[in-house]
């Protein structure tokens, strides 16, 4: 008799990117979890009970059957390949399952970090200090991601419909979170681009209801930007 399988325990603050992404995830493919929320606007992450499960004091952490798992890139791709999910997510194919792994090393160096960039300096910095951040700072930054996004059209998106192919793959799930995250300053990074327009519409249709219900927080401080 096979030993009962208890849900994912999952550690998360959905103000995360990559939080974001493995919360869709596991909501779109049905995976049981259960979800801890850790709040890193308190520092929840710094507590004892928390720097025990990972001493880097990071979200996301999951614990499956007592197999504790952080960094999020390793995280979907052990759910994708332990849970058997659709093929496209993170195809067993050598050169298909290559191109997601290639966007993702990629992602870590430019998507991430330059969308990430312009979110702390619109959004994080003047919470913490009480003023705008110096406008030059923030075009640069801005310059920055742009030159991401160039490489997302003319690269991972020239002649198909999402960044590894025809179906949606872990590539588009971690990227569109990333992109998501400007528009807590109320800033859409890709308002100007038909091209990933018409890419996040496709990504926010195969995602469906997962989608919007990752973004709640982030929507919230959306329209509080608005005001």
């Amino acid at each position: 008799m096979a030993a009962r399988r208890e849900p994912v325990e999952v550690y998360l603050d959905l103000l995360s990117q990559p939080c974001r992404a493995v919360h869709i995830f596991l909501k779109q493919n049905k995976i049981p979890y259960t979800l801890k929320p850790v709040a890193i606007r308190k520092g929840d992450q710094r507590s004892p009970e928390f720097t025990k499960l990972n001493p880097m004091q990071k979200v996301p952490v999951i614990v499956d059957n007592g197999f504790v798992l952080t960094e999020s890139d390793a995280i979907l791709k052990y759910l994708a390949t332990k849970y058997k999910v659709q093929q496209h997510w993170y195809p067993r194919e050598p050169e298909r399952r290559a191109r997601v792994d290639e966007y993702t090393a990629w992602h870590h160096t430019n998507t991430r970090p330059h969308a990430a960039k312009v979110f702390i300096l619109e959004v994080v910095i003047p919470r913490m200090t009480g003023q705008a951040t110096e406008a030059v700072k923030v075009e640069k930054a801005v310059t920055e991601l742009n030159g991401t996004l160039d490489k997302l059209e003319s690269m991972f998106l020239k002649s198909q419909p999402f960044l590894c192919g025809d179906d949606i793959s872990l590539a588009d799930l971690l990227a569109i979170c990333e992109l998501m995250q400007p528009l807590a300053g109320g800033r859409d990074v890709l308002q100007d681009r038909p091209k990933l327009l018409a890419w996040r519409s496709r990504v926010q249709s195969a995602l469906q209801d997962s989608f919007d219900d990752a973004h709640v927080v982030l929507y919230r401080l959306r329209d509080k930007a608005k005001l």
